[in-house]
């Protein structure tokens, strides 16, 4: 198993896996139930068998887990799983390599890996081929890392075993005939289609809802206006200008965080320039041009580290006086020659608007009630903040009075939305009814547009089939050619910003009989998958099985 993969890995490997496996840090905790007692020897006793693993052991899953990573890297090309995806592969590989045991399955020889390395897609081209260059690149890159080819090796070895598992288990993969050549009919059908769209924007019809109408759809979507819970509350502002006067730079500082952020002060384009100029490789007179606005940026960024330490002062000597909501506050406020603003009161969600809805103010002042009522310095557009909490407005239902102007706008966009449905309608039945008559699609979807007053574009594509379809084709096109035959028109399929009606101008059925290679190469691919998906079922089934035999007790 090690001789050949081992051998190379150990004259490349340095760099690969650091990247693969450290690249993405996995944080996995399986819970196996509360145990008496705090101390270390409760966790380090517990156990929870899984064909031979210790699902209790973090270290042991997070080998279990590393192993499932690289595996899904070199056979997909990616490892983009969540954390409960690559969990579930992890312990697939597992049952796959118990039964691999059980079916006396060797560790791969020296020529299986050759010939799997040459079948992963981590080393395909495009066009899903070995790509000999692409390996060799990926070998040149790397440098001597022994213990990491060797645990490359076995993960390699490992997927050989469990590839002979799943085929045992994936037996034949039925398929009939009639869904190959529903699949062949689907994917390499060529379609010729104009579609007919309708802008939503553009759509305006008048629509003035009585108080009545309003009443009802308020009271029946009541929910949608429910006030949730606020914050009233107060800040105490330390704005940056106001420290900029203690702030002094010298040259050599100015020029120092020019070179830190040159892309921050970009030269400015002569007078009466017509285009910008490019710049010219003169460092000193680019800096000298904005010198000024590089000595303010640097001046305003110390201020800011002034306010903010003046605002942590602040809540220091809040907390070390023991400072409580009343004089002894204004006192205080007083001798630093502060004042508290009153804020309009604000959900977590949407933050102050006096602070551009800051989610970091929101979340601290939603941390705070009668028993700690002032926050840490916050950061805040112009400097810093402390917030003071005065109290906490439980959700409410308004009255309709209160939200008039919203559920007004509410009630006609869900009305003009009604009718934008119903205008796909009769634009559908009008453009039908002309081309019965003999009119081209694009003269029967125009007349039929300029009947109910409204402006439509009309588009025809080129043919296609949905194998190799046009990049920029709408997908809510696509969706409607599943229900349409030659000469139909779709209904009109409704988007956030437009509606689309889709005409079939033709549709060539590709040949159905098993003499079409497609049909040949279809066959093998749905047989395969669903092998693949027989296979898949048994090891869930085994995984399942196996953690509900080790499941703690519940206690």
């Amino acid at each position: 198993m090690i001789s050949w993969i081992q051998r190379s890995f150990q004259q490349h490997f340095r760099v690969i896996f650091s990247v693969l496996l450290a690249g993405t840090v996995i944080s996995f905790i399986f819970t196996i139930g509360s145990t008496p007692g705090v101390g270390g020897s409760d966790r380090e006793s517990a156990t929870r068998d899984f064909f031979g693993h210790n699902l209790a052991s973090q270290e042991e899953m997070q080998h279990l887990i590393h192993d499932a990573r690289v595996s899904a890297e070199l056979q997909f090309g990616s490892a983009d799983m969540d954390g409960d995806q690559l969990e579930r592969y992890a312990f697939q590989r597992v049952a796959s390599l118990h039964l691999a045991g059980q079916l006396g399955i060797p560790a791969a020889s020296d020529s299986q890996i050759r010939g799997y390395i040459q079948s992963l897609r981590a080393f395909a081209n495009d066009k899903g081929a070995f790509d000999a260059s692409r390996y060799a690149a990926f070998l040149t890159s790397l440098k001597d890392n022994p213990q990491t080819s060797g645990a490359m090796a076995n993960v390699i070895s490992d997927d050989i075993r469990i590839e002979q598992v799943e085929k045992i288990l994936a037996g034949p993969g039925y398929i009939l005939p009639s869904e190959i050549k529903t699949q062949l009919t689907r994917s390499d059908s060529k379609w010729t289609i104009a579609m007919a769209t309708v802008a939503y924007a553009g759509y305006n019809p008048a629509i003035d809802p009585s108080d009545v109408q309003l009443l009802k759809f308020f009271e029946e979507n009541s929910f949608r206006y429910q006030i949730s819970k606020r914050i009233s509350a107060e800040a105490v502002e330390f704005p940056a200008v106001a420290y900029i006067g203690q702030v002094s730079v010298t040259d050599a500082e100015v020029k120092a965080y020019y070179d830190q952020n040159p892309a921050r002060f970009p030269k400015p384009a002569p007078a009466g320039a017509k285009s910008p100029v490019p710049p010219k490789p003169d460092p000193s007179a680019d800096f000298a041009a904005v010198r000024p606005e590089v000595e303010a940026a640097l001046k305003l960024e110390r201020a800011r580290s002034l306010a903010a330490k003046a605002a942590s002062d602040f809540a220091y000597e809040l907390y070390d006086g023991k400072i409580v909501p009343g004089p002894a506050l204004d006192s205080l406020l007083s001798s630093h020659h502060l004042a508290a603003k009153t804020l309009v009161p604000f959900t977590e969600q949407a933050g102050p608007a006096e602070y551009n809805g800051s989610k970091t103010i929101a979340d601290a002042a939603f941390k705070l009630d009668s028993d700690r009522y002032y926050s840490e310095a916050l950061p805040s557009p112009a400097g810093s903040v402390i917030v003071l909490w005065k109290g906490t407005l439980p959700v409410r239902q308004p009255a309709l009075t209160e939200v008039r102007p919203k559920v007004r706008a509410d009630f006609i966009d869900n009305e003009k939305r009604k009718e934008f449905v119903e205008l796909g309608r009769r634009l559908k039945t009008a453009i039908e009814a002309r081309l019965n008559s003999g009119e081209p699609f694009e003269k029967a979807a125009t007349s039929a547009a300029a009947a109910t007053s409204v402006k439509i574009e009309v588009k025809a594509l080129p043919p296609f089939t949905l194998r190799d379809r046009p990049k920029d084709i709408d997908s809510t096109a696509l969706g409607a050619l599943e229900h349409l035959g030659r000469g139909q028109v779709s209904d009109m399929a409704i988007t956030a910003d437009k509606g689309i009606l889709v005409y079939a101008a033709d549709r060539k059925i590709p040949d159905l009989s098993e003499a079409n290679p497609r049909y040949a190469e279809l066959r093998s691919q749905m047989t395969s998958y669903a092998a693949r998906m027989g296979s898949g079922a048994a090891l869930s089934e085994l995984v399942e099985s196996e953690l509900k035999r080790t499941a703690p007790a519940a206690r």
